[in-house]
């Protein structure tokens, strides 16, 4: 025998919109080399409602009806390339993966990355960063050249080795979270570039393991890590820098000494 339930329609409730405008103040350095003018903070009004979630959002937002000489890096969008690195209160991040905060009342500051020269405004200048990555030689090394092969095979073991390691997208959060590379960055490499050379250190198919471990063989190169951590809690990606210094040193004491 079956039983019938008599349907009932409720009428959906109407959500009630506010007509006002969510207006949030962000507060962003500003600087121009070709003005004599000193840097200072701009604020800008945006809606959020009429505005992505993330902080590049903003940016672009600002940059394109409010401020056009506004200037930053920007390039994936997706927490890839690196380009929109940034200070956003107080802390380094990826703008295009930093989170909008929606308290209204409570204005957002942005900086470029700090203790870097600013070229302009949100753009830091990388250049000593990036003649330091080079000098790590981020590339396989063979000693003979004259062997030639298809492939360079490495087993899956071998391979899962590099997880969290070949992840960095050399944004440099790290390395200007750390004193010791704003104090001693002409000669401390710092935490991004250390953890790229232990990243080529440990590839199974490198033959130059020892030469690299001689090079960072230095109180400088790599003496100059105090093991704040910083570096470890300012990495968008969820690395560990940290962790990679202290395993090249201990492979420094076990195998050059």
């Amino acid at each position: 025998m079956f039983t019938f339930r008599k349907i009932v329609r409720v009428a959906p409730r109407l959500r009630h919109f506010s007509t006002q405008p969510r207006l949030k103040t962000f507060s962003i350095y500003r600087w121009d080399p070709d003005q004599a003018e000193k840097p200072t903070l701009q604020d800008y009004e945006v809606d959020l409602d009429s505005c992505g979630p993330m902080i590049l959002d903003v940016l672009i937002k600002i940059k394109s009806e409010q401020d056009s000489t506004l200037t930053f890096r920007r390039s994936c969008r997706e927490g890839i390339c690196g380009s929109c690195a940034m200070n956003i209160n107080g802390s380094n991040d990826l703008a295009c993966l930093n989170s909008i905060d929606q308290d209204t009342d409570k204005p957002t500051k942005i900086y470029p990355l700090p203790h870097l020269a600013v070229i302009k405004d949100l753009v830091p200048d990388l250049t000593n960063f990036y003649e330091q990555y080079a000098s790590v030689k981020p590339y396989l090394q063979k000693k003979d050249l004259s062997v030639k092969k298809t492939e360079n095979l490495m087993s899956i073991e071998d391979r899962k080795s590099l997880d969290g390691l070949y992840d960095c997208v050399l944004c440099a959060c790290c390395s200007t979270s750390c004193p010791s590379y704003w104090w001693n960055d002409d000669k401390y490499l710092g935490p991004a570039v250390l953890q790229q050379a232990y990243r080529w250190i440990i590839d199974s198919r490198d033959e130059e393991r020892m030469s690299r471990l001689a090079f960072l063989n230095d109180e400088w190169k790599i003496g100059r890590c105090h093991s704040i951590m910083n570096c470890t809690t300012a990495c968008p990606k969820g690395l560990n820098p940290g962790k990679s210094i202290a395993k090249i040193r201990a492979m420094i004491h076990h195998e050059l000494h």
